[in-house]
């Protein structure tokens, strides 16, 4: 597989990196770095809640409410509208918490990639974008992160063709930087 981090290419072109901002992407899905109470916050989940609008969060609502009382819990991913957003639909995920998950944060971040890729299948999407899940608030070392979602996503991609982009999204050059240093592609 061929990598061309020159350009910010992997896999064959099927994995690009851009600076951007994750509610602006035209691709099929976005995927949201929600907090367990799929009600909005700070960050991503904040931008993608207020970008999205109300559609977004009645739906997130009914999810609550009929599939997950308590909350999604960490590395689980639901699917909802995408409201006003240009995407079709928002795939939210729950990162983990750095230093809450008795050193179960590299599976459960992995999970959130691999639930939201498969949710993408199932689906019958063929494009997805994904912020830097856990990176911000939850305190999750960009570098860390960034072995931890490659890797996630080289393996889900290596058995997935109907796949045809997977977008990662970095706020900031900087934190594109760090991925490009830190990735797993091969």
């Amino acid at each position: 597989m061929q990598v061309k981090a020159s350009d910010g290419t992997f896999l064959s072109g099927r994995v690009r990196l851009v600076v951007g901002d994750i509610t602006a992407q035209k691709v099929d899905v976005i995927v949201n770095a929600a907090n367990p109470t799929l009600l909005g916050g700070g960050g991503v989940d904040g931008a993608v809640h207020r970008v999205g609008g109300s559609a977004i969060l009645e739906e997130c609502r009914e999810i609550r409410r009929s599939h997950y009382p308590q909350g999604l819990p960490a590395g689980e991913a639901v699917i909802t509208t995408a409201g006003n957003l240009p995407a079709q639909f928002v795939i939210h995920t729950v990162g983990p918490i750095y230093g809450r998950h008795d050193g179960r944060e590299a599976e459960l971040l992995a999970a959130c990639y691999k639930n939201s890729l498969l949710l993408a299948v199932q689906n019958s999407l063929n494009s997805i974008a994904f912020p830097a899940i856990s990176t911000g608030v939850y305190g999750y070392p960009p570098a860390e992160a960034a072995a931890t979602a490659s890797q996630a996503i080289m393996e889900f991609l290596a058995t997935a063709n109907s796949l045809s982009e997977v977008r990662l999204v970095f706020f900031k050059q900087s934190d594109m930087n760090v991925f490009l240093r830190h990735h797993k592609f091969e």
